[in-house]
């Protein structure tokens, strides 16, 4: 089965592809390789989710919002390449926490967004490198952050 038809076969529900809020490009093309700006968990309704984990969510709320955001990003990739079987491999996933000094669990909570892409690319292309670390604040007080490298085929 291809990452497209696995995919749909999740019956996922995509958020609308966030539109840039600032002075940057939500994804670029460059050769083969697909980078993605850091994305925030948007909501269908075009909402994000916010919060702090440690506060406001616990670790399984954060792996939630890790989940949203790597949904809001598939929501990206598709606006960019309209098919998934585009996509090679994940090569790299940097998640950022908004979390309270005392919150641990970085590595928890973007297993998330990694588990999804592992869903759909398989274990082998689906898991790429990966830094999990934790924020004092993030834009919008939103839960996590995921900015991530796709090689294309």
């Amino acid at each position: 089965m291809t990452a497209h038809a696995r995919f749909l076969s999740l019956g996922l529900t995509l958020p609308p592809a966030p539109k840039p809020v600032g002075v940057y490009k939500p994804a670029l093309i460059v050769d083969r390789h697909l980078y993605v700006s850091g994305h925030g968990p948007l909501l269908p309704d075009n909402t994000l989710m916010r919060g702090r984990v440690g506060r406001d969510l616990d670790a399984e709320g954060g792996k939630r919002a890790a989940r949203q955001v790597a949904l809001t990003m598939l929501a990206t990739l598709l606006a960019t390449l309209s098919s998934l079987d585009r996509v090679k491999r994940v090569i790299k996933v940097l998640g950022m926490v908004n979390c309270t000094a005392e919150f641990e669990k970085h590595p928890f909570v973007i297993n998330g967004a990694s588990e999804l892409f592992a869903e759909i690319w398989g274990h082998e292309h689906g898991i790429g490198v990966r830094s999990a670390v934790g924020m004092g604040s993030l834009p919008d007080d939103i839960p996590v952050e995921i900015e991530a490298l796709f090689e294309l085929t």
